[in-house]
């Protein structure tokens, strides 16, 4: 496996063992995860901790929470954020708060290559190549501009 962009992750999703499983893979990957939350005010009490260098999170999170919303205040604060969520139309709509959307279903290991993607589109380093699922809503970066 390439070598992965060292970087601090924080994870807002309300399906426990689908955020316990992406946390695995993701450290497995050599990422620390610094936080798995399911709450939007549990999401910004991780960020005032210490801020993350990506936000993955859920449109649909635990009570009335929304991901959108906590995506704006992500932004708001220098959080880039990927959604990972099913809501694909509304995570579109969001898109001027996030870098990306990742629908589900997703694999995990695919969303360790999203993650590694991302991350190098954001820092400007070489990209390895983008997961067929992830949608980049920032592409200009991502693709070579002829001079």
């Amino acid at each position: 496996m390439s070598p992965m962009i060292p970087a601090n992750l924080l994870i807002v999703e309300d399906e426990v063992l689908a955020a316990m499983a992406l946390r695995d893979e993701l450290e497995d990957a050599g990422y620390t995860v610094m936080d798995l939350t399911s709450r939007h005010q549990e999401a910004l009490s991780a960020v005032a901790a210490a801020k993350p260098d990506l936000a993955l999170v859920n449109i649909q999170l635990q009570g009335r929470d929304d991901g959108i919303e906590l995506a704006r205040q992500l932004h708001a604060v220098g959080v880039p954020v990927v959604f990972i969520s099913g809501q694909v139309s509304r995570a579109r709509s969001a898109q001027t708060y996030a870098i990306g959307s990742m629908p589900k279903p997703y694999s995990v290991a695919d969303m360790v290559l999203a993650v590694a993607y991302l991350l190098a589109h954001l820092r400007g380093a070489t990209m390895p190549p983008r997961p067929a699922q992830l949608e980049v809503f920032d592409a200009a970066p991502a693709s070579p501009v002829a001079d």
